[in-house]
């Protein structure tokens, strides 16, 4: 029987009937943006969430990419509740403690910059868009900037900044930009992993080139590490800038704090020592859980932001900077770098396993640390012609095992847990993945 994430079923009938309920007052009341798995829940412990009926599931999707920590991680929990009693919001008008910490630490694991706080990852890009073009422009003559603006920005084809406007302009999926046209000017798509590609896009009007080191919606693609050094090179010869998003491959979700780091981890060229973007944006796993965003320019050109140049209201308030502040803390304390790294070779070496035994299911497993993709092959046996996707099949197949986690693209699982799994966490996981390839091929 198809799995879909639109039907409303349990194995269950007590709850079925307590999810429907909750179900169909959220149809009532909420604007139907998301198709959801007919799934309620209660609460979480750890890499653990339960549902109503106390179900207990293995969350492996960690609220995409969220949930760096965990749930109701108890220094998370300190750090609203101490925070909460002090200041939860003055306004960017006013200096705060947390707010200065927090840039001073970005600054840190980065580089010499400067750091503008929001609210999310569309956001910051949003941002970075803007920065683009006033950095574009800045060298132009007026009557130049009249009649050719500096202000185009190369994406890339199935990349995914964003939900905004600018954010789906900026977009390389057609199904993100359907019924949202005419687009915002200023954007072009050429292939992932292209060096030529990007060279041949480049003209007059380009002011930036912005990439994500590992392209999460679409499948959980990483960039090449000679793909990276290129860009560097050519932003330098061009003058263009070279922007990251980082929203989801970032904050040490790849094993090292920005994917870039990680992908030319010990490559012989010295380049990729010293290698970095001129700008990068951040949310997700910032505040395991609460709303943060942000975005990084090199010093180098962070002060062309000057006042009443950007705002927000609510971003970087003491509250959500507390909290991201304790997330680096308990980071650093308890060595989590190092277990992403172990815990993501595991994954991958017992995933690379399943899918030798079974290939006519999983045809590869990518990524790095944990932020990895588990391919489900085309025509894969046992997966319904009418699925809507592959992965979002197989995905349904794992919440019946007690797994959570979500596909990326049509053919893609996607294992985003959070940074504190254990290897018997993720052994449970693993488990229900060979289960269902095991159901799926016979």
């Amino acid at each position: 029987m198809a799995h879909s994430i639109i039907r409303l079923a349990s194995s269950s009938s007590a709850r079925r009937f307590a999810t429907l309920s909750i179900a169909e007052t959220t149809a009532a009341n909420v604007v139907p943006t998301y198709a959801r798995y007919p799934m309620t829940l209660t609460h979480g412990d750890g890499a653990f969430v339960w549902d109503e009926g106390g179900r207990r599931l293995l969350d492996l999707g960690g609220g995409i990419a969220v949930n760096s920590l965990g749930h109701a991680h108890p220094e998370v929990s300190a750090a609203l509740l101490e925070q909460s009693q002090k200041l939860v919001h003055t306004s960017n008008l006013y200096f705060t403690q947390p707010q200065a910490d927090l840039a001073a630490s970005l600054v840190r694991l980065i580089g010499p910059g400067k750091v503008f706080f929001c609210n999310s990852g569309a956001e910051a890009n949003e941002g970075m868009f803007k920065f683009a073009r006033l950095h574009g422009i800045a060298g132009q003559a007026e009557e130049e900037a009249a009649a050719a603006p500096r202000m185009n920005v190369i994406t890339t084809i199935d990349s995914f900044h964003g939900r905004t406007l600018g954010g789906v302009a900026a977009t390389g999926q057609d199904k993100i930009k359907a019924g949202f046209g005419p687009p915002i000017d200023g954007f072009t798509h050429v292939p992932y992993n292209d060096l030529a590609a990007v060279e041949a896009a480049i003209d007059e009007r380009t002011s930036a080139i912005m990439i994500e080191g590992i392209q999460g919606e679409s499948g959980v693609r990483p960039a090449t590490a000679e793909y990276l050094l290129g860009l560097r090179r050519l932003c330098d010869e061009r003058g263009l800038l070279l922007l990251f998003d980082a929203v989801q491959c970032g904050h040490f979700r790849s094993g090292s704090f920005q994917s870039y780091t990680k992908i030319l981890e010990g490559h012989p060229d010295p380049a990729a020592a010293t290698f970095r973007p001129d700008g990068i944006s951040m949310a997700k796993a910032m505040g395991a859980g609460v709303p943060i965003g942000a975005f990084w320019l090199d010093e180098r050109v962070a002060d062309m932001l000057s006042a009443g140049r950007h705002g927000t209201t609510f971003g970087g308030n003491p509250l959500a900077c507390a909290v991201a502040n304790r997330v680096l803390d308990v980071i650093e304390r308890d060595d989590l770098v190092a277990n992403i790294n172990d815990v993501g070779e595991h994954f991958v070496s017992s995933l690379r396993a399943i899918q030798t035994e079974f290939p006519n299911v999983l045809c590869d497993v990518r990524g790095h640390g944990l932020m990895l993709g588990v391919e489900v092959a085309a025509g894969a046996p046992g997966v319904p012609a009418d699925a809507a996707s592959a992965a979002g099949h197989f995905v349904g197949m794992l919440h019946e095992r007690g797994v959570m986690t979500v596909p990326a693209g049509t053919h893609t699982v996607r294992l985003l847990p959070p940074y504190n799994l254990t290897i018997a966490e993720a052994d449970e996981g693993i488990a229900a993945i060979r289960s269902v390839a095991e159901e799926l091929s016979n």
